[in-house]
């Protein structure tokens, strides 16, 4: 069986493929092409009223790549609503290594000095890979999920996979692809460059989720 490292995963990505295992400690790793893809149009997303508001507040602490390994462990671990997950430890090595090598990001939201939620994916050209997301407290990976679109706009990202999709992703614009449809979006994103921002203004987001004018970008976020 040929070793999984970090750039058989990357080289996987490129046609189209991602790895999940069955369960957290399930030390197998299978690979999945669905024949329906989730994508969120970043032409066409959508921010539900009550985040809005949320954002507008700032209620949250946002920061990008400061803890991966935070991250990644929250969205592996269990919880009430969600008994299972298909990251096992294999698969938080290889996307710590991706991190490494500046491949895999995430997006956190802290409270209080506390980390409540985030997301992680890989980027490779245009296209950015959403993996999993995780909240401890109510809204967190929404909000995440909102300051990933914005960071994406301002890089220049053309396509954000998130592989499935779920009614909580259709309330952000969501829609499913075919197969087909998918890897012609993947291969257009590829040949395209693309950078995932390392910090980015708080206003600056809001300007390009459209919720205030560009002009008005101000305060930093850490």
């Amino acid at each position: 069986m040929t070793e999984l490292t970090p750039d058989l995963l990357l080289r996987a990505y490129c046609v189209g493929l991602f790895p999940m295992s069955e369960d957290r400690d399930d030390p197998d790793i299978v690979w999945v092409d669905p024949e329906r893809r989730g994508i969120i149009p970043l032409d066409g997303f959508h921010i539900p009223r009550k985040l809005t508001r949320l954002i507008r507040r700032r209620v949250f602490e946002v920061r990008c790549n400061s803890d991966f390994a935070a991250v990644i462990h929250g969205c592996a671990e269990s919880t009430a609503n969600r008994q299972a997950t298909w990251i096992n430890d294999r698969i938080i090595e290889l996307y710590s290594s991706l991190h490494t090598l500046g491949r895999a990001h995430c997006v956190e939201c802290w409270q209080e000095g506390r980390l409540v939620g985030g997301l992680y994916g890989i980027a490779i050209g245009a296209a950015f890979f959403g993996e999993s997301m995780f909240s401890r407290v109510n809204d967190a990976s929404k909000v995440a999920l909102m300051y990933l679109i914005a960071l994406l706009l301002e890089g220049g990202f053309r396509l954000l996979d998130t592989q499935f999709i779920t009614d909580h992703l259709r309330r952000f614009g969501a829609i499913e692809v075919t197969r087909a449809q998918y890897h012609h979006l993947l291969a257009d994103a590829l040949n395209h460059s693309a950078r995932f921002p390392g910090t980015m203004a708080d206003d600056e987001v809001l300007s390009w989720l459209g919720m205030i004018p560009v002009s008005q970008s101000r305060t930093q976020i850490s």
